[in-house]
């Protein structure tokens, strides 16, 4: 049986749920159970069959089993998980160029989503830097190329 485990330096912080091969909602005695049968398998007098276990750093699997047993050391790993993921941002659907928005002003640009809402750049968005760009209707979101003017009548200039 191999374990992938994430390191440190993989993600940023070691996935316990996936050292113990655990789902989020495991017991208290299932925490237990998977932390032994994972000792075991990489105990070194178990290895005579053959390697059950790739790689098992018992530090870090001690470092599970305390966490995800203890339940207030648990809230908190699961809450800086949760937290990890939030910090990732929405993921968007596809890239637009501005240049196929349709212009409605001279601050204003709009462009169809698929669900029949619609996409709004302003000005200020675009003076900002942002990018990301939800549509008024769903939950879906584009990101939004455009390439300055003033830089590219720079660069024509040269």
């Amino acid at each position: 049986m191999t374990h992938s485990t994430s390191t440190p330096e993989d993600s940023g912080a070691p996935d316990y749920y996936a050292i113990l091969s655990l789902s989020q909602d495991a017991t208290s005695a299932e925490v237990k159970a998977a932390y032994h049968r994972v000792l075991l398998a990489s105990h070194p007098d178990k290895q005579a069959l053959g390697p059950l276990v790739d790689g098992i750093d018992i530090g870090l699997l001690k470092d599970a089993f305390n966490t995800l047993h203890n339940p207030q050391l648990r809230k908190i790993y699961d809450a800086s998980r949760t937290s990890d993921d939030k910090k990732l941002g929405p993921r968007p659907a596809q890239v637009i160029s501005l240049e196929e928005f349709d212009e409605e002003s001279d601050t204003t640009w709009n462009y169809p989503c698929r669900c029949g809402g619609t996409y709004v750049v302003t000005e200020e968005m675009l003076d900002s830097g942002e990018h990301l760009v939800g549509c008024a209707s769903c939950s879906e979101v584009v990101w939004v190329g455009y390439e300055l003017v003033e830089e590219a009548e720079n660069v024509e200039a040269q």
